[in-house]
């Protein structure tokens, strides 16, 4: 597992990073993404300040973020549930 010396462009600004050879596409995905939101909030609300722009799209981000650690834990759950009902089954055959 060899690091890349990389930089990443967000907010017109560079940004140095050591990442690993295998996350450098998911890296660069992320800081594309983060740009086309910034864009997004500077064009559709016209948000000019950069710090303004980078906390409405951490804001944004940790919102969906609970979301989905919301979803995955009601997911959990009723795997949860479903496999308590399998094995309730299972000890009814065996019996």
């Amino acid at each position: 597992m060899s690091e890349l010396s990389i930089k990443i462009r967000i907010a017109e600004r560079e940004y140095p990073m050591r990442v690993k050879e295998e996350e450098e596409e998911r890296i660069r995905a992320v800081g594309k993404i983060l740009n086309e939101r910034l864009r997004f909030y500077k064009d559709q609300f016209g948000i000019q300040d950069k710090q303004d722009l980078l906390a409405m799209v951490a804001f944004e981000t940790m919102a969906e973020k609970m979301k989905l650690e919301d979803e995955h834990s009601s997911h959990v759950s009723q795997v949860d549930q479903q496999l308590d009902l399998l094995d309730d089954l299972l000890s009814a055959v065996n019996k």
